[in-house]
């Protein structure tokens, strides 16, 4: 599998962004892939914070919520995604599916034997995500969950149509001025660094790739997988949950957020960020907090 890998000067003096970089370059079925992620406090932590990032974005969009996650004594691991943040970037858009990422993410907790998970998830953090712990349930024990939902293979409308349309059509769209738009509160700095895995179009198709994976249609690729998660989350979820939503997000905002709480056993009444968008992380020193008060964390 032919990949890019950003250089690392690319990543020097990012805003908010103290953290050391960690590499996996064995796991297995990835053995030519290099994935990195964030692993930050102590590892025999009473809790492991799993952040996973959405599309276009990087771990970075954790940088508000890790220090809180921190600051309770917890263990917090955010990995890239292939084809995002510092890991590789595969060239070919055909070498994006649903199980490429889904199994690179269970070869990963694995890996890291990581316990006791606090799964928080945004995006195709939750698409992905929110199908791993009917996989591995005696790893997770509780949920963060904001603007994302389980795709089942049905329509996701006409704001999300245009999204999907737009980036087939712009195959080297800026990432950071995306990202500005949707979050007008990001400095010039902030939006460099969402920009920085990224030094050409040739580094994007991941990028171009996630939008084309949802699953709207019941014959897509991961639908069986979301189904059984779904049913999982349903009848089976025996954990705390916490859920914020982005009120400003037009695909994935109040109403997606609503049904998915119906879905998620015992999940309790969503918290709102009234200004926040679809990248609601960036409102997550205080949905980081709101979620640890709820837990009984602090």
């Amino acid at each position: 599998m032919k990949a890019l890998r950003t250089n690392d000067d690319r990543f020097e003096n990012l805003k908010d962004w103290p953290y050391s970089p960690n590499y996996l370059d064995d796991l297995k079925g990835y053995e030519t892939l290099r994935a990195h992620y964030v692993d930050e406090g102590p590892k025999d932590a009473k809790h492991t914070f799993l952040c996973l990032h959405g599309e276009p974005s990087w771990s970075y969009l954790y940088r508000k919520m890790i220090p809180e996650f921190l600051d309770s004594g917890a263990r917090v691991v955010a990995p890239d995604f292939f084809g995002f943040g510092r890991s590789d970037k595969p060239v070919d858009d055909a070498d994006y599916t649903f199980h490429f990422h889904r199994n690179y993410l269970l070869a990963f907790i694995e890996k890291l034997d990581l316990k006791n998970i606090t799964l928080v998830c945004q995006d195709w953090g939750g698409l992905l995500g929110l199908t791993l712990p009917f996989e591995m349930p005696d790893r997770f024990n509780r949920l963060i969950v904001m603007n994302t939902t389980i795709a089942v293979g049905r329509p996701a409308g006409d704001g999300f149509n245009a999204w999907r349309d737009y980036v087939a059509n712009t195959p080297d769209f800026p990432v950071g001025g995306l990202m500005k738009r949707s979050t007008p509160i990001l400095t010039d700095e902030e939006v460099s660094a969402y920009d920085a895995p990224f030094p050409d179009g040739s580094y994007k198709a991941g990028v171009r790739r996630f939008p084309q994976l949802v699953m709207t249609d019941p014959a897509m690729e991961g639908v069986n997988t979301s189904k059984k998660a779904l049913k999982f989350w349903q009848e089976k979820w025996k954990g705390k949950s916490f859920m914020a939503i982005g009120m400003q997000d037009p695909v994935l905002g109040p109403l997606a957020m609503q049904w998915l709480n119906e879905q998620i056993k015992g999940c309790p009444s969503p918290m709102e960020i009234a200004d926040g968008g679809h990248f609601v992380q960036e409102w997550g020193a205080e949905i980081a907090r709101s979620a640890l008060k709820h837990f009984g964390d602090i």
